[in-house]
């Protein structure tokens, strides 16, 4: 197979686009798939001071990557979620990555806030992953918010995003598919949240590492194992392999014609978030959901 771009021998395979890329040409194809995702959903600007979310692995690191090389002014927020298992690794990794290419860096230790994981894992009977979840979000946001930061990005990519609808989509879960999308504007004490690589594919974030050098993180969490998300992503890489394109048409579609009318669910039921009694946190409860846990954890000796 030959390159679309220069003709060269192509290295890269993308059926969804009718194309492949010799690994220069599929940079620039990268790096122009994450600039029409920030012009058409106007994402952010030029003066905009943007944190970016760092786990670790391949979606981040090559969001981080692009953005640097775009020229946007940009630090990274790792949270460190002391799981023995695949924390020190991805922390390494994380700070490796940012000290190479002189990229700001902040860390949270979750340790030192009281909720590492393994010990929430251990004292609540809930599930790990939408409590997890729910500590990331929270701390993503309130740095943002403390720092001074415009935009909050994270390397959700296609197939994230496509399993999320799919699942939201499947449970109709209006509130959900209300905030669903790659731009949340930034209002009632939450930071502009962004997702410039929601055009591009694991695959295709994966292939960016790879040709562009990036080391990242391999070791997977240990509660991750049966989330229903991995098997929602297994229907979908089906579908995708049988329909190349389908993921982005579907994403996009949704996006276009039906994320509108959720959104305005949302607004006529009135739901505006309020400062936690606690921390003072936005929540549409008296205690945010951060300081139930942290209440629970304690309850339980």
């Amino acid at each position: 197979m030959k390159c679309t771009r220069c003709r060269q021998k192509a290295v890269v395979a993308l059926p969804s686009h009718t194309a492949g890329f010799c690994a220069p040409c599929y940079l620039v194809y990268f790096e122009r798939q994450v600039q029409r995702a920030i012009k058409e959903r106007r994402l952010f600007k030029p003066e905009d001071k943007i944190i970016i979310a760092l786990s670790g692995g391949k979606d981040s690191l090559a969001l981080a990557s692009q953005l640097k090389s775009l020229g946007y002014d940009i630090s990274g927020l790792h949270i460190d979620l002391a799981i023995p298992e695949s924390s020190p690794t991805a922390r390494e990794h994380v700070e490796k990555f940012c000290d190479s290419r002189a990229i700001p860096l902040f860390v949270l230790e979750m340790k030192k806030q009281g909720l590492a994981i393994p010990k929430v894992k251990s004292r609540i009977k809930r599930p790990v992953c939408s409590i997890c979840g729910k500590i990331k979000r929270y701390y993503l946001n309130k740095l943002a918010m403390d720092k001074g930061f415009t935009a909050l990005a994270t390397g959700h990519n296609l197939d994230d995003e496509t399993a999320r609808l799919f699942s939201n989509l499947f449970s109709w879960n209006e509130a959900y598919l209300g905030d669903q999308g790659p731009y949340l504007p930034e209002e009632n004490g939450f930071v502009r949240k962004v997702k410039p690589l929601y055009r591009l594919s694991e695959f295709e974030t994966a292939s960016f590492c790879f040709i562009a050098k990036i080391n990242y993180c391999l070791a997977p969490c240990p509660y991750s194992r049966g989330a229903s998300f991995s098997f929602y992503k297994t229907l979908l890489d089906e579908l995708e392999h049988r329909q190349p394109g389908r993921k982005l048409s579907f994403y996009e579609g949704f996006l276009n014609k039906g994320q509108k009318a959720f959104a305005m669910l949302n607004e006529e039921r009135g739901i505006t978030p309020s400062p936690c009694r606690e921390c003072g946190y936005p929540t549409s409860e008296d205690i945010c959901g951060v300081c139930r846990v942290k209440s629970m954890l304690a309850d339980s000796g």
